[in-house]
Order: structure tokens, then sequence, then C-alpha cells
């Protein structure tokens, strides 16, 4: 089977705004339902929320679009999240194991999830792809776009970090991309903030992860993620 198939794609999210100085600005978190005000239409609704109208009517039992002010519409999640909690609805997953999310970046701008595992499989690991997450950079996968890796699909430890405590419970994330050299895209960030948000909030781990980064957890061995990664941004909206 082509390797590539053996990963699950999904669609990129929406593109975050900019901070000031032009650093791309951390997404806000997502609502979970939308009050109706004056002049709102349906189809403006999912386009704001990136969502698509028939699931956005399908959730709300509409059989047509009308909606009246003051009505409270639930949101459903993102074309690209909605691939994550589909495929993790198919999961059983032990309750409290995941207890971190560790972000990482791949240090160079070519690559996806399917290029990683070969290169991991040649360095020995078994089970391939030590992430469970790959956010892509728009080269070899969509921009914003996550790869769901097997061990996120098969529940198995990750490989991405030295500590093996950390590889037991951490969930690992990364971003492709060098961020030694530059930031991540506003879509990237996009995609991390809203994935980080729904595994710490809405994800059926029996816990609240706590964000880090891989050289946070692998010290004085690795400038993973990168300087011009936001990872105390992060670690603040986290905290």
């Amino acid at each position: 089977m082509n390797s590539r198939r053996r990963f699950i794609y999904t669609a990129g999210l929406a593109v975050a705004g900019l901070a000031a100085g032009g650093i791309p600005a951390l997404a806000a978190p997502r609502p979970r339902a939308h009050t109706v005000q004056a002049g709102d239409t349906l189809s403006e609704i999912a386009a704001r929320y990136d969502v698509s109208l028939a699931e956005l009517k399908r959730r709300n039992g509409l059989r047509n679009d009308v909606i009246r002010p003051g009505q409270r519409l639930t949101l459903p999640e993102s074309d690209a999240l909605a691939a994550v909690v589909a495929a993790t609805a198919e999961l059983r997953i032990q309750r409290g194991r995941w207890r971190h999310v560790v972000v990482h970046h791949s240090a160079i701008e070519d690559g996806n999830a399917a290029a990683y595992d070969s290169a991991h499989r040649r360095r020995g690991m078994e089970n391939g792809l030590a992430y469970h997450f790959v956010i892509g950079n728009g080269r070899d996968s969509p921009e914003g776009g996550i790869e769901i890796g097997p061990r996120w699909l098969r529940q198995l430890d990750g490989g991405h970090v030295r500590n093996a405590t950390f590889n037991a419970t951490g969930i690992g994330i990364c971003l492709v991309g060098n961020f030694e050299t530059r930031r991540p895209s506003e879509k990237q960030l996009a995609t991390l903030t809203a994935l980080i948000d729904w595994l710490r909030a809405d994800a059926p781990l029996g816990a609240r992860p706590k964000f880090t980064v891989h050289r946070w957890v692998d010290r004085n061995h690795t400038v993973c993620p990168g300087r011009y990664f936001p990872s105390v941004r992060l670690r603040l909206r986290y905290a």
C-alpha cells in the first residue's frame, strides 16, 4: 500500500489575524455556539466560522435557511478538526493517559507525515512516525492541514522526545518548517491552537493535557520548536 495512504489528511483551517509587527496572531478560542443577530444569514454564519452550511443546518435540526434574532446555533467543528474528531470518536482511549501536548517543528521545510514516517523507520523506529499529528506548511501537504498519524489511530506511545515518561503521556504535534529561521504561518498557528483547544476541552481524554514544547522537555538537548515559535505566548494561553 502506498505509504501516503496510511495517514488521514484533513483540510486547512481558517487563517488567523496578524499581531503587531507582522507576527502571526494566535487564534482566539473557538466559540461553541452563535447567537443570531439582526441581519445574520445562515450562509454568512457558516462562512464566518469556517463550517459547511449543510453541517450547520444538520447540527441544529434546520430544514431550511430561516433563522431569527436571538436564536442560539450550535457550531460544528471546522473541516480540518472535524476529521480529527471523527477519527478519535472511533478510538478506545485510556482515560487520563494523555497528560501533555508536546509541540515540535520539523526543522526542515520539506516533508509530510509519510516522508517523516519513512525517515523515522530508517532510524530504527518500529512504529514509524514519531508524532501523533503533523501540520503541513503547503509544500508537501496542505498549509494548515492536519495529518493524523498511526500512533494516534493505534493509541501508541510517541517517539518524539528523549524522556520516556513524556513519550508515554505526551501527544506529539509537529509543525512542518524550520522555526529557527522563520515564524510559523498564520494557518499553521490557527490549526495548532484549534487542535490544542479541542484536545484540552472536548477530546475524550479524561484529563486536560498540559502544554509544553520539545526543548522544555529535553532541556539542553534541542532548540525545537525554534526561536521564532511563540512558545511563551502559548504557555500563557494554556496556563
